[in-house]
């Protein structure tokens, strides 16, 4: 008799258990996904989210460019605001013509400046998170180790004066609620950029001089992609403590090199017989400075997001194989 009563009380709760799981998972289903607004959508960085965003289940997307949206308007961007409820911003926007920069230098401004401080004003008024891409020209000091977070910044030109403002009024406009991610070196599959340009350069002429005395770590932009909704994904399960989302952290792919070796890396893997001599900065004279050594230091964003991150070589291979 009692085995009876204590089998059918086990039953029971098995029913219940199941019954709550079907709730939760029910309340899962009708929650609405949050919504990521990326900025400057068909950049770089912007197309490679537009790919990855083709798998996820998880979010919903609204992608714009200047057509859809002028950051650089503080009205229209409010009130895009208003009408989209936006729980994440991912600024890609950016003015990265480094050496026009030089001569434009209003637009390099409005673009770089004034647009990410409209949305971060946008953002922190609407409670929404934003996620700010920035760069490694921020710094460009005599430093010869990676630069961590904190570690001064000196930029030169107008490109990387104006980046550095951008990235000091996101911080300030919305404490506790905005990331700057400055990274180093972007190409992709997308764009402009040098992977893309040493493969027509290769295809005109035999012979290529590169500078070799500029040292860094190119970045995959759809690595770079991955990792700003790892972010995300990782703060809104909460598996990360939303307290870490906020203030600088560094990415870029791992490895040191410079562009006469990034050059030589990719004619390598392609196959094509050019000739590619070494060069130094001085004999290559531009509008903007670049800077001598610009590695960053990401010991940050892997220890407080438990991210992985591949070696430039392996994510150039990659990124080849589409080109």
């Amino acid at each position: 008799m009692f085995s009876l009563l204590f089998n059918a009380l086990v039953g029971i709760a098995q029913i219940l258990n199941e019954g709550q799981s079907i709730r939760k998972n029910q309340e899962k289903m009708k929650k609405k996904r949050p919504t990521i607004l990326v900025t400057g959508g068909n950049g770089q960085v912007g197309m490679e989210l537009q790919k990855l965003a083709t798998l996820s289940t998880e979010f919903d997307f609204i992608f714009v460019d200047i057509d859809e949206l002028d950051i650089t308007d503080a009205v229209a961007v409010n009130s895009f605001f208003k009408k989209n409820p936006i729980d994440y911003c991912i600024n890609c926007a950016a003015y990265t013509a480094v050496d026009m920069a030089e001569s434009e230098t209003n637009l390099a401004w409005k673009v770089n400046t004034i647009g990410p401080e409209n949305l971060s004003v946008a953002c922190a008024a609407h409670k929404s998170l934003m996620l700010h891409i920035s760069t490694d020209y921020v710094y460009h000091t005599q430093q010869t180790k990676p630069y961590i977070e904190t570690d001064f910044t000196n930029p030169q030109g107008t490109y990387a004066r104006t980046k550095l403002n951008g990235d000091e009024a996101v911080l300030k406009n919305h404490p506790g609620g905005a990331l700057v991610l400055r990274t180093s070196w972007v190409y992709s599959s997308f764009g402009n950029n040098f992977v893309k340009t040493m493969l027509r350069l290769g295809a005109e002429k035999e012979e290529l001089s590169i500078i070799y005395d500029q040292i860094g770590t190119p970045t995959y932009a759809r690595d770079l992609a991955q990792v700003l909704l790892d972010i995300i994904q990782k703060t809104e399960d909460q598996v990360v403590d939303k307290k870490y989302f906020t203030g600088v952290y560094h990415f870029s792919n791992e490895g040191v090199t410079s562009w006469y070796d990034f050059a030589v890396a990719i004619f390598d893997f392609k196959k094509m017989p050019i000739k590619v001599n070494p060069i130094e900065t001085k004999d290559y004279p531009t509008p903007a400075k670049r800077p001598p050594y610009s590695l960053l230091n990401k010991a940050k964003i892997k220890n407080n997001y438990g991210i992985n991150i591949a070696h430039w070589q392996h994510s150039l291979r990659e990124c080849l194989e589409l080109l």
